[in-house]
């Protein structure tokens, strides 16, 4: 037991190592995901570019569920991180368990309202293609059966990740993944259930992944825990800290979900094919949200540990090291997505023009992604420490100042293209805002340090 938690210790070691020893599996779990919708996207262009308007327009309230998800998973993250630096295992566990009941609790009821709201949710895209909003409509309905596996197994992870063991989760993505890219053209093509089957193959993906998070957090050998209890009395204490640090993560996920939506309406006045151009380009630029959230994810849990511990100069030195690591990252997708964004788009979609349009709103979004990853390591500092509020009012005031420039945008000449430059700018100005928040405020939360004396490790 002392060596597994020495190895995933991160307040000691070489910072490089152990920043990639969290990063690089959560990064592979970010890949999992990415795939998950890469490939349901993958076959349903088979299909038609009409079905992957309606799986995209559905799958805006999944991302619409992050904001509550959230809440039980970086409770966990927060809790968890900082209780183990303080060596105080009794409290992480404490979160970890009241992270999971609540959890619980919101993807059960979120998971109701997407299956008996089904067709009014998606009656708010004012989409102009009948079956394209009934095919929306039952996609939701089926997808919601999976959202309260989900939320547990997101809260599951956010403990081991906490803990210094992202590989775990990642192993157990994998297999969803596997099973969800077997069955996918199983269920679409060969028991010829079109778009229904794409969200029946997920949902049988999610089953898996969560019956295994269950398992591996009681049983295996490199759990955070020995003992842990799956369903138990809330502590009030407990929760509220929860609520202290994640409502406003949750409030920030929720109002950048709700907002884009409107960018959706805006942009479903363009048709069928504008949806689709902005559904496939969303889930190619989640290349850049690889590493981006990846190493955000790994920087929250490294820095929660070390700021329990009182670690501050470790902190310091492994945020500049991860900030490198993103930036160049960020290069390496601007220059992908400037010069073969239309090429990404022929892999999914097979019409000309759609390509064309694609081509060109990957040419434009391409301008925001060195920001992002700037906004993603500082974000993750912000939250490690347990200070969720910078991000959350920087995403706020950003996000909201896109849309009433991307419909002035539209308005003009630009056309379609004027709403994704409104996007891009927004996105652009927003992770510019949060590093400059951390670089003016850290040296004040870092101030007290005991290592300043100690050598570099």
């Amino acid at each position: 037991m002392q060596d597994k938690q020495r190895r995933y210790n991160l307040t000691e070691g070489s910072i490089l190592s152990k920043l990639m020893l969290v990063a690089l599996p959560i990064m592979g779990t970010q890949l999992m995901q990415m795939t998950y919708n890469l490939t349901d996207m993958y076959w349903l262009g088979h299909l038609s570019s009409d079905a992957v308007a309606a799986s995209g327009s559905a799958g805006m309230y999944l991302w619409l569920s992050q904001a509550f998800m959230l809440i039980g998973r970086m409770g966990a993250e927060i809790g968890v991180a900082q209780s183990i630096g303080r060596g105080d295992r009794e409290k992480a566990r404490d979160y970890a368990q009241n992270a999971l009941f609540l959890s619980l609790t919101l993807g059960l009821l979120y998971g109701l309202v997407l299956i008996v709201l089904n067709r009014p949710l998606i009656g708010f895209f004012g989409i102009q293609e009948a079956h394209v909003a009934a095919d929306a409509a039952a996609y939701l309905r089926w997808v919601g059966l999976g959202v309260p596996m989900v939320f547990v197994t997101a809260a599951i992870g956010g403990s081991f990740n906490a803990s210094g063991n992202s590989r775990v989760p990642f192993l157990i993505n994998s297999v969803g993944l596997v099973i969800n890219m077997i069955f996918d053209p199983l269920m679409i093509f060969t028991w010829n259930m079109g778009i229904v089957g794409a969200a029946l193959a997920t949902v049988l993906g999610q089953t898996v992944v969560f019956l295994l998070s269950i398992l591996a957090l009681l049983r295996h050998k490199d759990r955070p825990f020995e003992h842990i209890t799956l369903l138990t009395r809330p502590n009030r204490a407990v929760v509220r800290q929860i609520f202290v640090w994640s409502v406003p993560i949750g409030f920030e996920s929720m109002l950048f979900t709700f907002l884009s939506m409107l960018i959706s309406r805006f942009v479903a006045g363009w048709g069928a094919s504008a949806i689709a151009v902005q559904r496939v380009g969303s889930q190619i630029e989640s290349l850049s949200w690889l590493l981006g959230a990846g190493l955000g994810s790994a920087f929250t849990a490294y820095t929660g540990q070390n700021f329990g511990a009182g670690r501050y100069s470790r902190i310091r030195q492994g945020y500049n090291m991860a900030l490198r690591v993103a930036l160049s990252w960020g290069v390496f997708v601007t220059a992908l997505l400037f010069f073969a964004g239309g090429t990404l788009y022929g892999v999914f979609v097979r019409e000309e023009h759609i390509i064309r349009m694609g081509g060109q709103y990957m040419r434009i979004l391409a301008l925001c992604q060195i920001p992002a990853a700037l906004e993603g390591i500082s974000s993750g500092a912000f939250k490690g420490m347990g200070r969720t509020l910078p991000p959350t009012l920087t995403s706020v005031g950003w996000n909201a100042f896109r849309v009433p420039l991307a419909y002035l945008l539209s308005q003009t000449a630009l056309g379609l293209d004027g709403i994704w430059i409104g996007v891009t700018i927004g996105a652009a100005l927003r992770g510019m805002s949060i590093f400059i928040w951390y670089r003016i405020s850290s040296p004040k939360l870092l101030r007290e340090d005991p290592e300043a004396a100690s050598p570099t490790q």
